[in-house]
C-alpha cells in the first residue's frame, strides 16, 4: 500500500479516537488497531502521539478552510458570500463531526503543537468575515456615510459571528433529537447577522441613551 494511503488511514483513525477519547486518554495502540496497522509503523510514519495529533489538527483545519474558500464566489454580493461561507462551514462541520471536535475542543485544550493551528484557523475565519462585513457596509453606504463602520466595529462583529458559528456547530453536532440541516443552521445565524448588518447599512444603531 502506498505510504500516502497508509498515512491517510492512520490520520482518519487518529481523528476518530482523539474525538471520542480526548487527546490524553487516546492510545497509540487503539489508533493503530483502528487503522489496521502495527503500532511501530504508526510511530515510523508519524513519530509520536504529539506529532500525530498535530498532523490531525493541521489536516482538519486545512480541509475546513478549503471548503469555506471554495464556496465563496469573489464576484458575488456580500450577503451571498457570507451566506455561502456560513453554509459551507456548517456543511463541513456536520459531515466531519470528529474533525470538528478535534479542532474546536481538543486542539484548544491541549497546548502545543495543536493550539496555534486552531488559533490560526480562527483568525483566518475572523479576517475573512471582517472583510465581508466591511464590504457589506460599503455596498450600502450612501452619500452621508451612514453605513460606514469603524475598523474595530467590523472586527468585533466578525469575532462575534465566528464565535456564534463555532458554538452553533457544536450545538448541531451534539443534539440528540432532531438535527437541523447545515442550511437551517446557517439560516439561523444569517437571520441574526444580516438583520443587524442591514440596520447598520441604513444608519440604524441601538443606543442606551434613553435607558436608565
Amino acid at each position: 500500500m502506498p505510504r500516502e494511503v497508509r498515512e491517510r488511514q492512520m490520520l482518519d483513525a487518529a481523528v476518530e479516537v482523539f474525538a471520542r477519547r480526548g487527546y490524553r486518554a487516546a492510545s497509540m495502540d487503539e489508533i493503530a488497531e483502528l487503522a489496521g496497522a502495527s503500532k511501530p509503523l504508526v510511530y515510523l510514519y508519524l513519530n509520536s502521539k504529539e506529532d500525530l495529533f498535530g498532523a490531525c489538527v493541521r489536516r482538519e483545519a486545512d480541509a475546513l478552510k478549503a471548503s469555506v474558500r471554495a464556496a465563496i464566489e469573489p464576484d458575488a454580493s456580500a450577503d451571498d458570500r457570507l451566506w455561502h461561507g456560513l453554509r459551507a462551514f456548517f456543511t463541513h462541520t456536520a459531515e466531519h463531526p470528529d474533525g470538528w471536535a478535534v479542532l474546536s475542543c481538543q486542539a484548544r485544550t491541549n497546548g502545543e503543537p495543536a493550539a496555534p493551528v486552531a488559533d490560526e484557523l480562527r483568525q483566518e475565519m475572523v479576517g475573512l468575515v471582517t472583510r465581508l462585513i466591511a464590504a457589506t457596509a460599503a455596498e450600502g453606504a450612501g452619500g452621508d456615510g451612514s453605513a460606514a463602520l469603524a475598523g474595530h466595529e467590523a472586527s468585533g462583529l466578525a469575532h462575534a459571528l465566528v464565535g456564534a458559528a463555532e458554538s452553533l456547530a457544536g450545538w448541531a453536532n451534539t443534539r440528540t433529537g432532531a438535527v437541523p440541516s447545515a442550511k437551517e443552521t446557517a439560516a439561523t445565524l444569517m437571520n441574526v447577522a444580516w438583520v443587524g448588518l442591514e440596520n447598520l447599512r441604513g444608519g440604524r444603531r441601538w443606543t442606551h441613551a434613553a435607558r436608565p
